[in-house]
């Protein structure tokens, strides 16, 4: 039996949110933005007059007021979007048992076995979805009608907003076929730039080329790519509570002023990776490899990874990695807006991936110690909160970051 997949996105979200109590500006063109005195002045999302200036999510306040004079800025309200992001996922679950977050505002649907109590009729039903939650929240959204997930989501982005599109097994290569390759889940910049570098531009393009180049060009993801461009994707609505496996931990910052010395950076990156280590000691997780993100003031950025001698969850070897990799691709004082420490490759347990060396026992004793130091660290931090300890003192200023060079042991 063919399935029947529906992706609610919800229309420009935050904007529309921040809108239900500011009615005198829905005519207008908004944006909801950080804060740029913290350096976080980046545009987190916009209402369908702002788009039509041309402003962009992720870009700064400068550019999109270059595009849009008038732009109206309002802070973010993150607790009154995680409020309505749930009020809108139980509407959903009028609808079916199988719904599947995938962000605050996207969520899919497996609607084949309820939709005989709605009609049988599945762009119906989501024609009702969408006016309940107009209705009940005065919120808008766009809905894909699938027969999986990957189509469902071209089809939530195909019009918008406040529409639904059906992507059927009749009509899904005459609509999705020409779309930009850019379109497709999971095609990020890099990606992209490397399929158009084989005069692979459309999602059509994409279908026809040979899978076994594109795992070439891009591993194991342009396998999947290939699988998700002829239709064939199979993955399941995974129900609320129900995750697919971790396949990364990470975390990043932007600071509030740019790093440009090795002790500046080696405090950013211990903070980072010392939450890193702890979320994976929490899932009883190892990583076998680390991936750091260098991102300057221009934005211009850069990421490297590397695999590890062996599989850890400790703070100081993944720090040691991410350090290793910075300074291979970024050279002092050339400043540093953002970091982020990503911790791949994981394992549910320790894994060797080289013979020990003359020195093994006593790396391996050290190990042991610094694992009993952390897992302590953690007990605190569980009792007292995440911020009761750490490995030393940062300054939330730049200018008072101080170098984490300390042994765990010693008293601050």
């Amino acid at each position: 039996m063919s399935r029947v997949i529906l992706h609610c996105d919800m229309n420009s979200f935050y904007a529309s949110v921040e809108l239900l109590t500011l009615p005198q500006l829905r005519q207008l063109p908004v944006a909801v933005c950080g804060d740029p005195d913290s350096r976080h002045g980046i545009v987190l999302a916009k209402n369908e007059q702002a788009k039509a200036f041309g402003v962009k999510t992720a870009e700064t306040i400068w550019q999109a007021r270059r595009k849009c004079p008038t732009l109206v800025c309002i802070p973010p309200h993150h607790k009154r979007y995680a409020a309505y992001s749930k009020l809108v996922n139980q509407i959903y679950y009028r609808f079916t048992d199988l719904v599947e977050p995938f962000s605050i505002d996207e969520s899919w649907l497996d609607i084949t076995g309820s939709m005989h109590l709605f009609g049988g009729d599945a762009v119906a039903i989501a024609d009702r979805i969408r006016a309940t939650v107009r209705e009940e929240l005065g919120l808008t959204l766009s809905v894909g009608v699938s027969f999986n997930k990957v189509f469902a989501k071209l089809g939530s982005d195909y019009k918008k907003p406040d529409a639904t599109t059906l992507i059927s097994r009749e009509n899904w290569q005459e609509i999705l076929f020409p779309l930009p390759v850019g379109d497709m889940l999971f095609v990020g910049k890099a990606a992209r730039t490397a399929l158009e570098k084989i005069g692979v531009t459309t999602i059509g393009q994409l279908a026809q080329t040979d899978p076994e180049v594109l795992e070439h060009l891009l591993g194991k993801l342009g396998r999947q790519l290939h699988t998700y461009a002829n239709g064939l994707d199979r993955s399941p609505v995974r129900p609320m509570g129900e995750r697919e496996p971790i396949k990364s931990v990470g975390n990043s910052t932007t600071f509030p002023q740019n790093l440009t010395t090795r002790d500046q950076v080696r405090t950013g990156v211990a903070l980072l990776c010392d939450s890193v280590a702890m979320r994976l000691r929490r899932h009883g997780l190892y990583c076998g490899g680390v991936q750091v993100t260098v991102k300057d003031p221009q934005f211009k950025t850069i990421s490297r990874q590397k695999q590890l001698p062996h599989s850890t969850h400790l703070m100081k070897e993944l720090m040691a990695a991410a350090m290793e990799l910075i300074e291979s691709a970024w050279k002092y004082p050339n400043p540093i807006r953002l970091l982020s420490v990503t911790a791949i490759h994981l394992t549910t347990e320790a894994e060797a991936y080289e013979q020990v060396d003359l020195f093994g026992q006593a790396a391996e004793q050290k190990s042991e110690k610094q694992e009993k130091i952390e897992q302590a660290m953690d007990a605190i931090r569980g009792k007292y909160g995440s911020r009761a300890i750490s490995y030393g003192a940062a300054d939330r200023e730049i200018g008072k970051i101080r170098l984490i060079d300390k042994e765990p042991n010693e008293k601050g």
